[in-house]
């Protein structure tokens, strides 16, 4: 934001002249790059560029757009970005000079408060979902579920299966979804001991 002031001095006495808010927003929509971070989705990147998950999937030739991985880069076709500009300017005469100083002093400490107030409350819904989150370990579970195969019991990637995308030598040739859920307990038991900590894990590394 640019705040100009335009100072004028006639006869000794100062006055501030022009009033009004301005402000205008500039958008243009170009081609770019995007490096997957921990976290990342398609339909995620495709809302924050205010592109789409069909056209992020041909541009990059995914064959299956539910599997991304960190460090790897995206184009994003029509990706769009926002500018916006503000430039204000007072009014004041001598007389009105005590006023305005005051009013703005009480503007600045009302906005502080709202601010202050604001980042509060984020910061409790954010402990919040993330203490609901730790303490569930089927939310967690779902959550790994979603990010490895979108759900899905049928899913291929290779030398990883089904929707946990466990080796296929951890399923031994039985690909049922009972059999998947049986395997997928047992390892993320043996190995991070609870499906919360196996979520934390995957969130840190991108995998599990």
């Amino acid at each position: 934001m640019n705040i100009k002031k335009v100072l004028v001095s006639t006869l000794g006495t100062a006055a501030v002249l022009g009033a009004g808010l301005f402000a205008g927003t500039t958008s243009a929509n170009a081609d770019v790059r995007v490096t997957v971070k921990s976290g990342d989705t398609v339909a995620k990147i495709a809302n924050q560029y205010k592109s789409s998950v069909s056209s992020i999937e041909k541009a990059n030739n995914l064959k299956n757009v539910n599997l991304i991985y960190v460090g790897e880069s995206l184009e994003i076709p029509d990706a769009t970005s926002t500018t916006t500009s503000t430039t204000s300017a007072a009014t004041t005469t001598p007389s009105q000079s005590t006023t305005a100083t005051s009013n703005t002093t009480n503007n600045t400490a009302s906005t502080s408060n709202y601010s202050s107030q604001a980042t509060t409350g984020t910061t409790s819904s954010a402990s919040t979902a993330t203490s609901t989150t730790s303490t569930s370990g089927s939310s967690a579970k779902a959550w790994i579920a979603n990010k490895e195969s979108g759900g899905s019991y049928t899913a291929s990637n290779g030398n990883y299966y089904g929707k946990y995308q466990l080796s296929k030598s951890y399923l031994n040739g039985d690909y049922s979804a009972a059999n998947q859920e049986k395997v997928a307990n047992s390892y993320v038991t043996s190995r991070y001991g609870s499906w919360a900590a196996a979520k934390s894990f995957w969130q840190a590394n991108g995998w599990y």
